[in-house]
């Protein structure tokens, strides 16, 4: 039997219908009061979910996804790789942590070669988000970089931030800033030049992700590598001065700003610089990563590419090998479930709109890009509005559900995912209104699908991938403040069979999680899941 051969099972009998698995991103379990934002939504298809037979609530953050601790937020990456690998594996905090630790990291050829350009007169330059989210980076991670750097003597490096205010507290980048700055200054003392150059809001500056609006990486482009932008005496005072000019504006959405000393930029990238981009989760470093490694590259006018060695803090897409050099090995996912479907001859369906497309194909088959089997699979995109999604709560929801019905009418595919990324990219805005109309939209697109998948005598999987929608706000002293960041909520977990053809039952599972949904899907599907993975949480 070959490594990815699936066994049947015996007490299975197979249904005519399609297995339809809806990822509902950002919608997790709540309080259930006027902050959770899933529980206000008028969600008649949803409630009635919630009191299936099959229905229990799935562990969707920490160690149940990979990450070092209880206290770390899921993310939208992690949990598809959970779902779609079928157990966990060490994640990108857990593993840069680990390689710090072990020294591993600074062992490797590309740390070497980082403090080499360094050696010979270049500035190291060091690119990221800037806070403790420990979703896209950590800012613990680049202090010891910097110490590194200064313990092995690099005399001058620029730090370029990035603002959060979307992981963490919306108007919190002056914390950061200020915990950056002191470092810089207890290492300055020792004689070294170490400052901070340029930066800007996250979703403004540098990280898009998935071709969504290349614009934000030419902003970033210019601000970093040539310092074009708004100047400013510090970081701190380009934060300062947004505020006030904005009193709404939140730190994801600032300006980029450039930091100036006699009317010139403190931090230009230039020949002979080595370049680390800090973050190690890969979606939203893919493009800028391109940007700098690429000698062919037609998204936007660099205007002039400095001959730098750039390194990543792991590599963000294995398959196409961006960036060339990094510092961290990323986790290495097998025998992900699409795999093993292929490897039966399962047909399958997988789409989203343009912000979740890469987490229903590149990280749920295992930080994989392309087609494991064209003949088998097929993926579609549809392109996300380029707006704040707070304008547009409904988002493409009403379009995936349309290419889906479709997909279900044309009985080509055994196998359907969706996901439908309401609930995280508005939840993000931390607008109470919209989360909820985005809420709603979900709700809509459900009700689509049910009548369908019953006329098709299919199942229905719904689950989600952390939360976020579910709690809007907190209050402090009877002051309410926006939450725009993921939770540690459990997440809903649903089977809704139209078929009739087994009799399923919810199994007994101690500390349910996204990595026994694979299973889960497996046996829905008729197969017994592989050795190694976590068990299904439905008996047949």
């Amino acid at each position: 039997m070959s490594a990815l051969s699936l066994k049947a099972s015996s007490n299975y009998t197979p249904f005519p219908g399609p297995l339809v698995f809806v990822i509902m991103d950002g919608v997790g379990i709540g309080k259930r009061d006027e902050s959770d934002g899933v529980f206000m939504a008028y969600t008649p298809v949803l409630d009635a979910l919630f009191g299936e037979p099959l229905y229990t609530q799935l562990k969707a953050h920490g160690k149940a996804v990979g990450l070092p601790s209880d206290d770390d937020m899921g993310n939208s990456e992690v949990g598809h790789n959970a779902l779609g690998a079928g157990r966990v594996f060490a994640q990108g905090a857990k593993l840069v942590n680990a390689a710090i630790a072990s020294g591993a990291l600074f062992a490797g050829a590309a740390w070497k070669k980082v403090v080499a350009q360094a050696a010979q007169g270049g500035a190291v330059h060091f690119i990221g988000l800037l806070s403790d989210g420990n979703v896209h980076s950590h800012i613990t991670q680049l202090l010891e970089l910097l110490d590194r750097c200064a313990e092995e003597g690099v005399p001058r490096v620029r730090v370029h931030p990035l603002l959060d205010g979307r992981d963490v507290g919306e108007r919190s980048a002056l914390s950061y800033l200020d915990i950056l700055e002191k470092k810089l200054a207890e290492i300055n003392a020792g004689g070294k030049d170490y400052r901070v150059a340029s930066g800007g809001g996250r979703m403004v500056t540098t990280m898009d992700r998935y071709g969504a609006n290349w614009s934000v990486v030419e902003r970033g482009w210019k601000t970093h590598v040539l310092g074009e932008g708004r100047p400013f005496a510090s970081a701190a005072q380009a934060v300062q001065t947004y505020y006030m000019e904005d009193t709404t504006s939140t730190d994801q959405y600032l300006d980029s700003f450039v930091i100036v000393e006699n009317g010139k930029p403190v931090g230009t990238i230039e020949d002979g610089d080595a370049v680390v981009f800090f973050n190690f989760r890969g979606d939203r470093a893919i493009e800028i990563s391109r940007a700098f490694d690429e000698d062919d590259f037609a998204e936007f006018d660099r205007k002039r590419r400095p001959s730098v060695f750039y390194a990543g803090l792991m590599q963000y897409d294995g398959d196409a090998l961006i960036p060339k050099s990094y510092l961290v090995e990323p986790p290495a996912i097998d025998r992900t479930i699409s795999q093993y479907l292929c490897a039966a001859g399962v047909t399958s369906f997988a789409i989203s709109e343009t912000q979740k497309f890469g987490h229903v194909t590149y990280f749920w088959n295992g930080n994989n890009s392309g087609y494991i089997d064209e003949q088998l699979e097929t993926y579609v995109e549809i392109p996300s509005d380029k707006i704040m999604f707070n304008l547009r709560p409904w988002m493409k929801s009403a379009e995936i559900t349309d290419s889906v019905l479709g997909a279900i009418a044309s009985g080509k595919h055994r196998f359907i995912r969706l996901n439908y990324p309401n609930g995280d990219m508005v939840g993000h805005t931390g607008i109470v209104p919209a989360i909820r109309i985005a809420v709603e939209s979900v709700d809509l697109g459900l009700s689509r699908l049910l009548p369908a998948l019953a006329a098709a005598k299919g199942m229905l999987v719904v689950t989600a991938d952390h939360g976020n929608a579910d709690c809007m706000f907190t209050e402090k002293k009877g002051k309410r403040e926006s939450m725009v960041a993921h939770t540690l909520n459990p997440v809903p977990f649903i089977v809704k069979d139209f078929s009739g053809a087994n009799r399923l039952a919810l199994a007994n599972v101690p500390s349910a999680a996204l990595s026994n949904v694979a299973a889960t899907l497996l046996a829905l599907l008729g197969y017994e899941k592989p050795e190694g993975y976590d068990p299904s949480l439905i008996a047949i």
